[in-house]
C-alpha cells in the first residue's frame, strides 16, 4: 500500500488538524481536574505550566481557522460545535422566548381561577348523597274476583278517579238482590207488629175493665159478708146463710186477684211487641246497610285511582284472580321533590326559601331551579329501624347527615321519578 493510499493521510489537513485539536482539549481537561482534585501532585514537573498550556489551547483554534481555508473552516466549525468546550449556546428561553410568556400566562390563568373557584364555592353548599322522592302508592281493590279488564299500560299518565282495572261484578249484583230481599221483608214486619201492638191496647183496656167489675162484685160481697156475720150473732140469721156470704166474699176476691194478673200480662205483652218493633227497625237498617254494602261492592268492581301520576309496577291481568288488598299497581303522582342529605357541618347556613341550582345525573347537560323547603329536625340515623346506640362500647365521632327537602320552582319537562340521583347546588349566602 502506498503512502497516498494509507486511511490516515487520505483525510483532508483541516480535519486532522480538529482531531488533534480535540485530543490537546482533552489531555489539558484531564489534567486541570487532577491540578484541581490535587493541587500539589504535579509541582516541579519541568515546563508545568498549567494557564500557559491553557492560553496555548485556547488560541490554537484560532490560528488554525486563519490558516484554514473556508471550506476546511466550516468543517471544523461543523466537528468542533459538536465537543464538549465548544462555544456557549443559548439557553431553552433564550432560543424560545414565548414558553416564557406561555409560562406567566398559565400561572397568571391558574391564580385567576383558583380564586374564581374559592370565591364561588365559597357561595355554595352541595352534596351528591340526594335523591328524587315521591309519595308514591299502591292501588289494590277492595273486593276479590276476576279481572275482567285492565285499561291501562305501564308507564302510562292517568287521571285522578281514572279506572285502572275492572273486577266481575255478577256475583256482587246478586248480593245486592239479596240484600233488597231482605230490606223488603224487614220492612213488611213492621205493620204487622203495628197491628198486633194495637189489639194488646185493647186487651189492656178489657183487661181494665174487668178489674172494675171485680173489685165492685168484691166490695159487695164484703158487705153482704158483714151483714150475714152480724145477723148470725144477734141469732136473726142462720149459719148457712153467713157460710155463703163468706164463701161468695172469697170467690170475689180471686176474681179480682184474676182480672189483675190478666191486666198485667196485657200490658207485658204490649211491652214484648213493642221491643218486637224496635227489633223489627233494628234488622231493617241491618238490612238497608247490607244493601248499601252490595252496592258499595259493585262499585268497588272498578278499581280507579284517587291522584293522577303514572303506573308503574303493572302486576294485574285479565282474567287473573285477586284478593281485597292484593297490590295491582303502583301509582307515581305528580309532585316530586328532592331529599339531600347534607352533612350536619354544612347546614349552619342554610334557610328555607334559598335558591338551589338543580343538577340531575340523567341529564347532565340541564341545569334546574329549585328551592330550600325544609329541613329535618334530626339526623337520619335517629329515625332509623336500628338507631345508633352511642352510650354502649367504643364510641368514635362519625359528622352525621341531615335530610333537606328541596322542591322544583317548575315542573320539569323531562322523566323524572322516585330515587334518580341528583347534585343540588344551595345558594348560601
Amino acid at each position: 500500500m502506498g503512502l497516498e493510499a494509507h486511511p490516515i493521510l487520505a483525510f483532508p489537513e483541516s480535519r486532522l488538524r480538529l482531531q488533534y485539536q480535540r485530543v490537546r482539549e482533552s489531555v489539558v481537561k484531564v489534567e486541570d481536574r487532577t491540578d484541581a482534585l490535587y493541587p500539589n501532585s504535579r509541582q516541579g514537573e519541568p515546563g508545568h505550566d498549567v494557564h500557559a498550556r491553557s492560553r496555548e489551547v485556547q488560541q490554537e483554534p484560532e490560528r488554525e481557522k486563519l490558516e484554514a481555508s473556508p471550506r476546511d473552516q466550516e468543517l471544523a466549525a461543523q466537528k468542533h460545535g459538536g465537543g464538549e468546550d465548544s462555544l456557549p449556546q443559548k439557553t431553552l428561553m433564550q432560543r424560545r422566548p414565548y414558553l416564557l410568556l406561555l409560562a406567566g400566562a398559565f400561572c397568571v390563568a391558574a391564580a385567576i381561577a383558583g380564586y374564581t373557584w374559592w370565591t364561588i364555592s365559597s357561595q355554595y353548599e352541595s352534596t351528591d348523597d340526594a335523591f328524587i322522592q315521591a309519595r308514591f302508592f299502591s292501588i289494590d281493590p277492595k273486593v276479590s274476583g276476576y279481572i275482567t279488564s285492565v285499561p291501562v299500560t305501564d308507564n302510562q299518565l292517568v287521571e285522578a278517579g281514572a279506572t285502572v282495572a275492572t273486577i266481575d261484578e255478577r256475583d256482587y249484583k246478586t248480593a245486592l238482590a239479596q240484600s233488597e230481599a231482605q230490606v223488603a221483608q224487614a220492612e213488611a214486619s213492621i205493620p204487622n207488629i203495628d197491628a198486633q201492638i194495637a189489639g194488646q191496647q185493647q186487651q189492656i183496656v178489657q183487661a181494665q175493665a174487668q178489674i172494675n167489675d171485680a173489685e165492685a162484685a168484691l166490695k159487695f160481697t164484703q158487705q153482704q159478708n158483714i151483714r150475714a156475720q152480724d145477723l148470725k150473732k144477734t141469732g136473726s140469721g142462720t149459719v148457712q146463710s153467713a157460710q155463703q156470704t163468706t164463701s161468695q166474699l172469697l170467690e170475689a176476691q180471686a176474681n179480682a186477684d184474676r182480672t189483675r194478673a190478666a191486666f198485667s200480662a196485657a200490658q207485658k205483652q204490649l211491652a214484648a211487641l213493642q221491643a218486637q218493633r224496635v227489633s223489627a227497625q233494628a234488622s231493617i237498617a241491618m238490612a238497608r246497610a247490607e244493601r248499601d254494602q252490595a252496592n258499595l261492592n259493585i262499585v268497588y268492581t272498578a278499581v280507579k285511582t284517587d291522584q293522577a301520576g303514572l303506573i308503574t309496577e303493572l302486576t294485574a291481568a285479565k282474567g287473573q284472580f285477586v284478593q281485597a288488598g292484593q297490590s295491582l299497581m303502583v301509582v307515581v303522582p305528580d309532585p316530586m321533590w328532592i331529599v339531600a342529605n347534607f352533612r350536619e357541618t354544612q347546614i349552619s347556613q342554610m334557610r328555607p326559601g334559598q335558591p338551589v341550582d338543580i343538577r340531575v345525573d340523567a341529564y347532565p347537560k340541564r341545569t334546574f331551579k329549585g328551592h330550600l323547603d325544609s329541613i329535618q329536625s334530626g339526623s337520619g340515623t335517629v329515625f332509623s329501624l336500628l338507631p345508633a346506640e352511642n352510650a354502649t362500647g367504643n364510641y368514635v365521632k362519625v359528622v352525621q347527615r341531615v335530610p333537606v327537602k328541596i322542591v322544583f320552582d317548575e315542573k320539569p319537562e323531562v322523566v323524572l321519578g322516585p330515587g334518580m340521583s341528583v347534585v343540588p347546588w344551595v345558594h348560601v349566602r
